[in-house]
């Protein structure tokens, strides 16, 4: 059995099939794990879904993307769909709520195999690995349990900028998920989220988190995320892999075997 990262898919199913099917992907005894952002932008999202989930528990997971969580929120009349997302296939089937319940289920953060963790955005500074999977069961007790609604009405915006371990409520979920969803940039300690090219290309105040220090970090630790589409997989770390290369914008697709450390890509 092996283990299988991939970027993020955005609704292009055809692309990712192709990509499987390279890798030799066998959904019968290997594990398909996903960094989020399934869905949005791609015009098959409702077909992703459905393929994603009909894989089963032992052969697939994910951790949910901004994009994943903007979905949730849409379901529950929180936020409205986008004409560019190419959504309404997915919100008009008859499976729609039934997958939003599914989706409900993953977390945003996860360890699949011995000393991995993935998440969609990466790792904030301050926290360990072991952290995040603490802090990512607080976000899934909020998303699963009686409170989702007024978990998700509070989910959106971009303060507070830095983790106290003493925020509360509403505050500290809601950093919680910018970190794990939506993080590229931190000035200083401070998440910043205007920022979305290169790193090589960004103001000097600001710092690519996987360059800030981590004490908490150990060194054999190997951190997988996407969301990043303009790193195109660079990072000059082969322990901090970046697994969106901006395939729903016309460049690849890319996915990685953690037991052989081999990477294959789709070219859109």
């Amino acid at each position: 059995m092996n283990n299988y990262v991939v970027g993020d898919i955005q609704g292009c199913y055809k692309g990712l099939r192709k990509l499987l099917k390279s890798a030799g992907f066998d959904p019968k005894t290997d594990k398909l794990w996903a960094v989020g952002d399934l869905i949005a932008r791609g015009p098959q999202s409702l077909e992703t879904l459905m393929f994603l989930k009909d894989l089963g528990t032992p052969h697939f997971d994910t951790v949910l993307g901004n994009h994943d969580l903007h979905l949730i929120a849409m379901a529950y009349g929180i936020s409205t769909p986008k004409p560019v997302d190419k959504l309404d296939p997915l919100i008009k089937h008859k499976s729609f709520d039934e997958l939003i319940d599914w989706l409900c289920t993953k977390k945003l953060a996860l360890k699949p195999a011995k000393n991995h963790l993935i998440s969609h955005a990466g790792l904030y500074p301050m926290w360990s690995t072991k952290k995040a999977i603490s802090l990512s069961d607080e976000v899934s007790e909020a998303l699963m349990g009686s409170h989702r609604l007024q978990f998700l009405k509070k989910m959106y915006g971009n303060s507070p900028a830095i983790w106290n371990d003493d925020l509360e409520g509403a505050d500290r979920l809601r950093f919680i998920v910018n970190a794990l969803t939506r993080m590229r940039f931190l000035n200083g300690d401070a998440l910043e989220f205007k920022t979305k090219c290169h790193s090589d290309l960004a103001p000097a105040e600001l710092t690519p988190w996987y360059r800030c220090p981590n004490p908490s970090l150990k060194k054999n630790k190997v951190l997988l995320f996407g969301h990043w589409a303009s790193l195109m997989g660079e990072t000059n770390n082969e322990k901090i892999i970046a697994l969106d290369t901006g395939f729903v914008w016309g460049k690849q697709m890319t996915l990685y075997c953690i037991e052989t450390k081999q990477f294959f890509s789709q070219q859109a």
